[in-house]
């Protein structure tokens, strides 16, 4: 590698270039998943109850929702609490209200889902099941709004996927032809070896090494690079002031995750040496 510094050189640029590219679109990724789980907490399925039920009804139902193993939190809101709300959030339309005597709004229970079940299907599931219950008036929530950011999730992931594959074999054929011209510069040294002894692992290690060492050195520089360009756009963010708190909710790879994109470039350039030895031929080497 310290001989052939240039194309060492070029491989580990145009490498960590390849994974750039597929690391800004995990980055993407892992942020927009992020946001729409904070959204999810968020969402808040509103129980209506039926007018004038008894109290003793409204008690077994808050009860059979707090033990139902989907629920995370449950929250009574009375009839005169409704109003008082209704009178905060909108003060100028409270008067149409009034001239209608008795309260119109229902009683109702704010209920929080637990973590495991704030999932689209899993909060239509539930929905429906509760609607079913005595008492219950309407159960209505944001499902639209939950199912098109989900649909929206899903077509960022395919996205990650189909360029993280495409870049990846870009990355192992760059490392691949990198091992290729270093074993076709050293074929004189190579058949020396064979005519003392040498056997195929032991001349093939060092290349598999090599490819490996250029894997995890592309895709160090790519998290770097990455790292680089990620704080760049943060600090213009807090500088516009257009978007405040959302450089808040941003966040960059893990230290885990970091590593485990360390061991996959290194991964990748083992398997690139792989495929330049096989395309040598085993003949050769």
């Amino acid at each position: 590698m310290r001989i052939n510094r240039t194309t060492t050189i070029v491989a580990v640029l145009t490498t960590a270039f390849a994974l750039t590219c597929v690391g800004i679109f995990l980055l993407l990724y892992v942020n927009l998943r992020n946001a729409a789980w904070s959204l999810q907490e968020d969402v808040k399925v509103m129980v209506y109850l039926e007018d004038r039920l008894p109290i003793e009804k409204v008690q077994a139902l808050e009860r059979k929702l707090k033990i139902d193993r989907m629920v995370d939190e449950v929250l009574f809101i009375s009839k005169e609490e409704a109003l008082g709300e209704f009178r905060a959030q909108f003060p100028s339309e409270s008067h149409l209200l009034e001239g209608l005597g008795e309260n119109p709004l229902p009683a109702s229970f704010v209920v929080t889902l637990a973590p495991n079940f704030r999932s689209p299907d899993a909060m239509k599931s539930w929905v429906e099941r509760v609607q079913t219950m005595e008492g219950v008036a309407k159960v209505d929530y944001n499902q639209e709004w939950l199912s098109l950011l989900a649909e929206f999730i899903g077509y960022i992931e395919l996205v990650a996927i189909g360029v993280g594959v495409l870049l990846s074999a870009a990355a192992v054929t760059i490392i691949g032809n990198t091992t290729r011209l270093a074993l076709l510069a050293r074929r004189e040294e190579i058949e020396i070896l064979r005519s003392v002894g040498a056997t195929r692992t032991f001349i093939r290690i060092p290349y598999f090494l090599e490819g490996a060492v250029l894997g995890a050195c592309g895709s160090a520089l790519s998290l770097g690079m990455l790292k680089f360009a990620f704080e760049l756009f943060r600090q213009e963010i807090r500088l516009t002031g257009r978007f405040g708190g959302i450089d808040g909710m941003l966040s960059f790879f893990p230290l885990s995750v970091c590593l485990a994109l360390v061991l996959a470039g290194m991964g990748l350039g083992f398997a690139g040496s792989v495929v330049s030895l096989l395309r040598v031929g085993e003949g050769r080497v």
